[in-house]
């Protein structure tokens, strides 16, 4: 297994900007596809997770031009269809931001399609999304396990009308069915029932479906209206900076910064994410807004007791942040963790306990205790990338830190670590 040594790092400074969204630039290449003409999405992330959803678009017969800093996409103006009777397979890894969204697309067209990941992405649920597509008129099968992918899909639409979605373990099953949702046969009304989690994200795909024409009603917490409708092409659309990777440098920022500043996300920004600054403010960094760019510079931190549902991906950097912070840090409503990348619960709290911290675990989250003085340690990350990002912080603690497999950042953020070091100061 590969490692990485981080030597302690005295002080962060300077400014680094923050490669495109992964949760925009998935949802941005599927609704291009589906749409009427030809867009040119601009600064897509170069990731493992955003390559699994090209491959599959080039797979079902989109035309796709890549260049240096952008994809042009052939949009098919309706479903997405295969002709023939042979199984098109869909190899799509650990990325729910693929998986999620494609089995509800390849319901709409025709073809059979079989849809599968690696071992972990079969072990992450899919059943309410599949519940939702099925009493709409989708067939689908589970090939292993139900309500886990694998799946095996056969294209035949949907038939609109008033469906109910469990959306408690993830909002991904949420934003696929309202992707999918226009191109039913009559529109959409959608009711989301048990715990209502990670919102913003939510937004964020009733903005980009509105971007490609169609505007989808939220007139109640639980309640969204999706008429039916055709998506047309916006030309061109850009892809903002990933506010979840820019947590990594403005919390370093709060623990060590003299100042750091993230360019690419900002006071314009339609990510939920960019809120996180707010979290460090609340525990005492000093924070500057503008349209494109968050500044943070340090503050004496101190623990916070927050419910960070609304920013579950963010909320890991605030575990790490608080072995820096004084008192004791409280995380809630984030249990969605569990089926994530890997159980993020669990896994935060056994790596934090090796760097010195007191943790207790709860089923919806955790609570953090620092310690007096870090302790070196090398720390697992579960080819989770966020595991590796968020405890490169430790090396701000003057301890040195090894991260295992660092090269699991390449899904969301292959050059992370170069970016990290390049605002590192003795």
């Amino acid at each position: 297994m590969d490692r990485l040594l981080l030597q302690p790092v005295a002080k962060m400074q300077g400014a680094v900007r923050i490669p495109g969204s992964k949760s925009l630039s998935n949802r941005l290449l599927l609704l291009a596809a589906l749409a009427e003409g030809e867009t040119r999405v601009e600064h897509p992330l170069d990731s493992d997770d955003v390559r699994r959803m090209l491959d599959a678009l080039d797979a079902l017969g989109i035309g796709l031009e890549r260049d240096a800093d952008a994809v042009t996409v052939a949009g098919g103006d309706g479903p997405l269809s295969v002709r023939g009777d042979d199984v098109l397979t869909l190899e799509l890894g650990n990325a729910g931001t693929a998986v999620r969204p494609l089995t509800a697309a390849l319901t709409l067209g025709h073809g059979q399609f079989r849809v599968q990941g690696d071992r972990r992405m079969h072990e992450r649920p899919i059943g309410p999304l599949v519940a939702a597509l099925r009493s709409l008129g989708a067939d689908i099968r589970h090939l292993e396990q139900d309500g886990f992918p694998p799946l095996a899909i056969t294209g035949t639409g949907l038939e609109g009308g008033t469906v109910t979605i469990d959306g408690s373990l993830s909002s991904q099953f949420v934003s696929a069915l309202m992707m999918a949702a226009p191109l039913a046969r009559s529109p959409v009304t959608l009711l989301r029932r048990g715990e209502l989690v990670s919102d913003p994200y939510i937004e964020i795909t009733r903005r980009c479906m509105a971007r490609f024409g169609i505007d989808v009603a939220w007139p109640e917490p639980r309640r969204l209206e999706i008429p039916r409708g055709s998506y047309h092409s916006p030309g061109s659309i850009a892809v903002e900076g990933d506010a979840s990777a820019a947590s990594y440098f403005l919390a370093a920022g709060a623990i060590a910064g003299g100042p750091v500043r993230v360019l690419g996300v900002g006071t314009e920004s339609m990510q939920g994410d960019v809120v996180f600054a707010d979290v460090l403010e609340i525990m005492g960094a000093k924070v500057t807004r503008g349209p494109d760019f968050i500044e943070v510079q340090r503050g004496a931190l101190q623990g916070v007791d927050l419910d960070l549902n609304h920013i579950p991906d963010a909320a890991m950097t605030i575990a790490t942040t608080a072995l820096f912070a004084t008192g004791r840090t409280r995380i809630r409503n984030v249990a969605n963790w569990r089926v994530k990348e890997t159980d993020r619960i669990e896994a935060m709290a056994r790596e934090l306990r090796k760097v010195g911290a007191i943790v207790t675990e709860y089923a919806d989250g955790l609570g953090i205790s620092p310690p007096a003085r870090l302790r070196s340690a090398s720390i697992h990350t579960y080819d989770d990338h966020r595991m590796a990002m968020c405890f490169a912080l430790v090396a701000l603690g003057g301890v040195p830190v090894t991260i295992e497999d660092p090269r699991c950042v390449n899904k969301t953020y292959p050059d992370f670590f170069q970016d990290f070091a390049s605002l590192t100061q003795s």
